[in-house]
């Protein structure tokens, strides 16, 4: 079996326990194997970078996170116990949101109705509008938020950065332990990107878990305290970011699933 070599579980600050811990994952389609005894950590306070080309098996392992996909073989550990992740409200019983790139999110409706869609509150049999806006602006105001003229202004008026503020805004209201976010950056301008990574970083802040999913490189040195680079299934590398990580080791971990001499080992079988 191909091992990562020079894989590092910590940097010179021991991040501790990891929330999710994601132990030997295989998963396949058929014929297809996808993901390859994958070893997956992310911890509590943390920006965990996912990287890897189109078809490295990040979106499968994201899917078997948040109960989409169940695993073949393997264990996900949340918060030190052995989790049974069979659907997605398992996964949101656990405190895991997804942030996907569609945000799913309703241009017709406000931003408290999108926020709430689904889970409206009530009081007296009738929706209790007041309590929906408070707990709106707490949620925002605690991730600093301040781009947002009004909590009533209509989804399809906002920027694609504000956009992408209420869909993770609307994925931490709640019990939100671990937040995945899906090419959050993707289609946005350089101001935009930057109130996303800032928005990002308070997160982490608050002591939520990332994972953050990127194909941009510069935003994964900015903001990642470690970094998972996926290869043809596998983990490559798990590595805190630090001085020594650069770009062009990212990319060469991404294509090629080494970098001098951390990654897979050779003789890497697809």
């Amino acid at each position: 079996m191909n091992q990562p070599s020079g894989v590092l579980d910590g940097s010179a600050a021991d991040p501790g326990p990891p929330l999710l811990h994601a132990d030997g994952l295989n998963k396949s389609f058929g014929p297809v194997q996808v993901l390859h005894d994958v070893d997956f950590r992310v911890y509590p306070g943390q920006v965990t970078a996912l990287i890897g080309d189109n078809g490295a098996g990040k979106s499968t392992l994201v899917k078997c996170i948040a109960g989409i996909h169940a695993i073949d073989a393997g264990v996900i550990r949340f918060d030190g116990a052995e989790a049974h992740i069979d659907d997605p409200k398992a996964a949101t019983a656990l405190g895991i949101k997804v942030v996907y790139q569609d945000l799913a999110l309703c241009e017709n409706l406000d931003i408290v109705q999108n926020m709430f869609l689904g889970r409206e509150l009530t009081k007296r049999g009738v929706l209790d509008e007041h309590a929906m806006e408070q707990a709106a602006r707490e949620t925002l105001a605690s991730l600093g938020v301040r781009t947002v003229k009004s909590v009533r202004q209509q989804v399809s008026s906002l920027s694609g950065g504000q956009r992408q503020t209420v869909a993770i805004a609307k994925a931490v209201l709640g019990n939100a332990q671990l937040v995945v976010l899906d090419e959050p950056t993707a289609a946005l301008g350089v101001a935009q990107t930057e109130q996303v990574l800032d928005l990002v970083k308070r997160l982490a802040g608050n002591g939520v878990a990332v994972v953050l999913i990127s194909h941009n490189m510069n935003d994964v040195l900015e903001v990642a305290d470690r970094v998972s680079a996926m290869y043809l299934g596998r983990i490559a590398a798990d590595l805190p970011n630090d001085d020594t990580m650069t770009r062009e080791s990212l990319v060469q971990l991404i294509t090629s699933g080494r970098a001098g001499d951390i990654g897979l080992t050779e003789g890497i079988t697809e």
